[in-house]
């Protein structure tokens, strides 16, 4: 955020306690940052007239954010949590989502939505769902889940310069990753996959934070003579499908690992593509592999319970025979 504060003097900050208290009149190098320090640095370099606090009203932070890239600017805009965008849902999905589609194309709206999701920190139902396959389903929003540190940047700065609507998924449990993060700023093309691992007997393509498990799995699967070919989609909209589909035709089998609800989920719709288009190199059934069909829990053991695990994706990749 702050390199593309610094190239561009449009793009702006804005949500609740992106400055925080601390933050007003004296004590300008103590500001909170969000409510994961994600944006501390920034009141200092560039002031309030391009880091704001907002009132604790999503529909009308949210709401500006749309009208402020409808008039030029590049907002990049804190809504916290997955959950709390339902509270905005009119202004993401009726305004920022159809906007230039409505107006013939005349209207750009270059809006960054960062959200925090998933479990992992006992936060409870309403602090830790996933959302983005909500989000991918609407037509007009392009929907970012990194998985790697690296990817968070590239991924960034490319959906703040990108002319439409980004909602971008921050997984709770890749605040605390580490991994490589060039200072210089660089960007990664919205819509291409990335294979973490190549292989040959099974395709597992696996959301955000589940990367890093479907890889421990792999590692499991090689040590029993199974190779398994993970990928991480990286954007679910655009979707690359042509990665995904020719892996499976590769491999002949496909596992998706995907932490939401198994209804209409990412994992259900990347089944549904891969059952379209390769389905004559499928060797047997697609397998998905998600949540339960409920809400988060708060109990830490049921909450790591919900998510999917390391052993289930082992479990689904052997159950293909």
């Amino acid at each position: 955020m702050r390199q593309a504060m610094e190239a561009d003097p449009t793009v702006i900050v804005m949500g609740e306690d992106v400055v925080g208290g601390a933050g007003r009149g004296e004590g300008k190098e103590n500001t909170m940052g969000g409510s994961f320090g994600a944006t501390k640095s920034l009141f200092p370099l560039f002031g309030p007239s391009r880091v704001r606090d907002t009132p604790i009203s999503e529909a009308g932070f949210v709401g500006a954010g749309v009208g402020a890239a409808a008039a030029g600017l590049r907002p990049v805009v804190d809504a916290m949590w997955a959950d709390f965008t339902g509270l905005a849902f009119d202004q993401i999905y009726n305004q920022a989502g159809k906007m230039s589609y409505m107006f013939g194309g005349q209207v750009r709206l270059p809006l960054t939505i960062r959200i925090a999701m998933g479990s992992g920190l006992s936060a409870a139902a309403q602090h830790s769902g996933t959302l983005y396959s909500i989000y991918t389903h609407l037509p007009g929003i392009k929907v970012v889940v990194p998985s790697t540190p690296y990817d968070a940047k590239g991924l960034l700065l490319e959906s703040i310069f990108d002319d439409g609507p980004v909602m971008f998924f921050e997984h709770l449990r890749l605040y605390v990753a580490k991994g490589p993060v060039p200072e210089e700023p660089y960007r990664i093309p919205l819509g291409v996959a990335e294979i973490r691992r190549a292989g040959s007997d099974v395709t597992i393509v696996a959301v955000s934070a589940m990367v890093d498990r479907a890889l421990e799995a792999a590692e499991l699967l090689a040590a029993s003579g199974t190779s398994a070919e993970v990928i991480d989609p990286r954007t679910l909209s655009p979707l690359d499908e042509e990665t995904i589909v020719a892996s499976v035709e590769k491999t002949g089998a496909l596992v998706v690992v995907d932490e939401s609800p198994p209804r209409c989920s990412v994992a259900s719709e990347i089944a549904a593509v891969v059952s379209e288009r390769a389905f004559d190199f499928l060797n047997g059934p697609v397998r998905r592999v998600t949540a339960p069909h409920t809400p988060v829990p708060f109990t830490p053991t049921l909450e790591e319970a919900y998510a999917p695990s390391v052993g289930a994706i082992v479990d689904a990749v052997r159950s293909l025979g």
